[in-house]
């Protein structure tokens, strides 16, 4: 693949990344997400205040956010992976997501608890989106 037919995606709607890395990478017909964590895009503050159901729904603003920038909606994600710092957070997070993908086709999805998170993050979701 050359640098033509790949290309990154960035919005001012969705955080800017903490990292030497795009907010999305378009390749093809398919749209790589970065993680994304409950950063505000305004401010680049922390948003929850310990609450993993109000981080997972900051979260899912800016995996649209950067969604909306390709021309791509919440439809179109194929798959995402979760990592959650304490898995006995699942089911809350589950609620919300399930909320936002709501009467859709469920992506295929792995969930991962992992030791931590950028930021202090306690929930961080990425995702692959396929151009219709």
């Amino acid at each position: 693949m050359n640098s033509s037919t790949k290309r990154a995606i960035e919005t001012k709607f969705a955080p800017s990344p903490v990292g030497p890395y795009s907010q999305a990478v378009l390749a093809g017909n398919l749209l790589f997400c970065s993680g994304q964590i409950a950063l505000s895009p305004s401010t680049g503050a922390m948003v929850g205040n310990g609450s993993v159901e109000e981080e997972t729904v900051q979260v899912l603003k800016n995996l649209k956010a950067v969604l909306n920038k390709a021309l791509l909606k919440e439809s179109d994600v194929i798959k995402t992976t979760i990592y959650l710092v304490d898995l006995k957070d699942f089911e809350k997070v589950n609620k919300v997501y399930e909320e936002f993908f709501n009467g859709q086709i469920s992506p295929a999805r792995a969930c991962i608890e992992v030791s931590g998170l950028p930021k202090g993050a306690l929930v961080e979701i990425d995702c692959v989106a396929l151009l219709s």
